[in-house]
């Protein structure tokens, strides 16, 4: 039996700065999930979690987003893709799916397009544990030539099931809904939301985070590990660094409410 626990938190904006302005549209409540990396036994832990929340509000449409970052480092990163592609919760009402690209999921495909510098970028932040997680043995220290690249590659490709391939490649770079823009990384500071690169909302880091400007709506993000999630008034960063540290956090939005479901 799974030892993991859930709980409801609260965590307010650091000092001085104001709370998020951002609405949810009437009547709908919103799931934002971190950076999962691999760790299935906490998807499924926040999953039942978001069952038994969604169950309980009054909202007739619930959303559920995920941040992207599903591959790499934790134990099961198939697992993970498949919990996201087959699960639903039940007796909710009308429950929307929607499923961000991470970087990690750009550098994949990127790697099984043929581009293997992308997929030494990949392996230097833990990419070939997902190769691993698909049954594709690689070494500890495996070398970084251009036919052992090419090799791992085809075999990856060989192993990875089409629906998988179709989900990765269907991943979007933000959605909006309401007063919120949910992204992997973050915006350019500056830019329209609607002018807004992938690239950016995939990758950006700094320039976004110390940024106080206003964006147009309150950003949600992952991809920046924090040891509990950065309310600021113009974003809600939720990536807890859930492969190592155990807990990965949901944002749970309806109306003008805000709270935090967290493994």
């Amino acid at each position: 039996m799974s030892t993991l626990r859930l709980r409801w938190a609260d965590y307010r904006p650091a000092a001085g700065d104001a709370r998020p302005a951002g609405v949810t549209p009437p009547g709908t409540a919103i799931y934002a999930i971190g950076d999962i990396h691999g760790r299935a036994d906490l998807l499924e832990t926040i999953q039942r979690g978001i069952g038994i929340d969604a169950r309980m509000r009054r909202a007739s449409r619930k959303v559920i987003v995920y941040l992207g970052d599903y591959l790499s480092r934790g134990s099961d990163s198939r697992r993970v893709v498949e919990r996201v592609l087959q699960w639903r919760p039940e007796d909710c009402g009308d429950v929307a799916i929607v499923a961000l690209k991470g970087n990690h999921e750009d550098l994949a495909l990127r790697y099984l397009a043929g581009e293997l510098d992308a997929g030494r970028h990949w392996f230097d932040y833990d990419g070939s544990d997902a190769l691993k997680h698909y049954g594709v043995e690689v070494d500890d220290f495996p070398g970084r030539d251009d036919d052992t690249m090419d090799a791992l590659r085809l075999r990856f490709a060989a192993a990875l099931p089409a629906s998988h391939l179709a989900f990765f490649r269907a991943l979007k770079a933000s959605h909006r809904e309401g007063g919120y823009y949910f992204v992997h990384a973050g915006i350019r500071p500056g830019v329209a939301l609607a002018l807004q690169s992938e690239h950016d909302q995939i990758w950006i880091r700094k320039r976004f985070l110390d940024s106080g400007e206003e964006h147009g709506a309150t950003v949600i993000h992952g991809h920046s590990i924090s040891p509990e999630p950065q309310v600021r008034h113009n974003r809600i960063g939720i990536d807890t660094g859930a492969y190592a540290s155990g807990v990965l956090t949901c944002l749970v939005l309806d109306g003008s409410e805000r709270t935090f479901l967290q493994t």
